[in-house]
C-alpha cells in the first residue's frame, strides 16, 4: 500500500461499462451521450450534457454491444450503425 495518509489521497472517480460490466478508472471508459434532442454522440471531453454510458475503447466490445443491444438498453434509444462506425472510428483514432 501506499504511505501517503488516507485523508491526502487523490479519488479517482469509477464507472461500470454498460458492455462488459466491469467497474474500471473513468479516464479508461469513453462515455456515449444522449442528450434532450435524442441524438446520440461520442463525449471525448467527458462534460456533454446528457444521459451517459460508459463503455471500454475495444472494438470487439462494440460488435457485442450490437449483438445484445447493451448500450441501446443502457442510453433507451435506438441506435443505427453510422452511430457504432463512429464509436470505433473514435476507439481507432484515440484510443489504439
Amino acid at each position: 500500500m501506499s504511505q501517503i495518509p488516507l485523508k491526502f489521497r487523490k479519488k479517482i472517480p469509477m464507472r461500470k461499462c454498460v458492455i462488459s460490466n466491469q467497474i474500471l478508472p473513468k479516464r479508461e471508459l469513453i462515455r456515449i451521450v444522449k442528450n434532450k434532442e435524442g441524438q446520440v454522440f461520442v463525449d471525448l471531453s467527458g462534460r456533454a450534457n446528457g444521459h451517459g454510458a460508459y463503455i471500454q475503447p475495444n472494438v470487439a466490445l462494440i460488435d457485442k454491444a450490437k449483438v445484445n443491444k447493451s448500450l441501446e438498453k443502457a442510453l433507451a434509444t435506438k441506435l443505427t450503425d453510422e452511430i457504432y462506425q463512429t464509436i470505433i472510428s473514435t476507439i481507432e483514432n484515440y484510443w489504439d
